[in-house]
């Protein structure tokens, strides 16, 4: 099959990885997912993986003496299935140079926040607690940094009166929904460039 060869990281629930899924089988996506990478045996993402037949390299890092040493066993495997292009989707991990280096341009991931806004873990309360007007989503390059990289799409979502963590999350997951797969297909037509901090999408 054609397409873009694409590795999924996820620690969790995995809507995003069930909407690149979705996004493939409805033929909205051109790529192929060829493997779920998950740090948490146990994680709802690695059943999706299995009832949509994704390959999947499961792993429990504490079993591991460095990060280092997991990621270059994740990076042989990536390489074995000739992967193109990796997303990080609700991986909950930091990416080391192991990874980064050689999949630099080629790694990206999707935060709940509107960058350089409110990077690192619960991008959704830090923004709720800040009491911005308006949050959003960002698809960004992977870089090393803490949600650092080149940013390459964001979404607004704004923020209602009344908001919980659980409303704006749910409207927050619906943006994501979205921009991923829409970000991964300007991907696989060749139409995102990178030069420096500067990403542009053709038309």
């Amino acid at each position: 099959m054609g397409g873009l060869r694409i590795a999924v990281f996820a620690s969790g629930q995995g809507t995003n990885f069930q909407a690149l899924v979705d996004a493939v089988q409805q033929g909205r996506l051109d790529a192929n997912i060829e493997l779920l990478v998950c740090d948490k045996p146990c994680a709802p993402v690695v059943e999706l993986a299995r009832k949509a037949d994704v390959d999947t390299f499961v792993f429990v890092p504490k079993e591991y003496a460095s990060r280092e040493a997991y990621e270059t066993e994740i990076l042989a495997e990536l390489q074995r299935r000739g992967i193109e292009l990796v997303v990080l989707a609700g991986y909950m991990r930091i990416i080391t140079s192991v990874l980064v280096e050689p999949f630099y341009g080629r790694m990206i991931n999707i935060h709940p926040a509107l960058l350089p806004s409110f990077p690192g873990v619960n991008g959704i309360g830090q923004a709720l607690a800040y009491g911005v007007k308006v949050t959003g989503v960002t698809v960004h390059y992977v870089d090393g940094g803490m949600d650092s990289g080149p940013i390459i799409a964001q979404s607004a979502v704004e923020i209602l009166a009344g908001d919980t963590e659980e409303t704006l999350g749910g409207r927050i997951h619906a943006a994501e929904r979205q921009l991923l797969p829409q970000v991964v297909q300007w991907m696989a037509e060749g139409r995102v460039a990178l030069e420096g901090r500067s990403v542009t999408v053709t038309a």
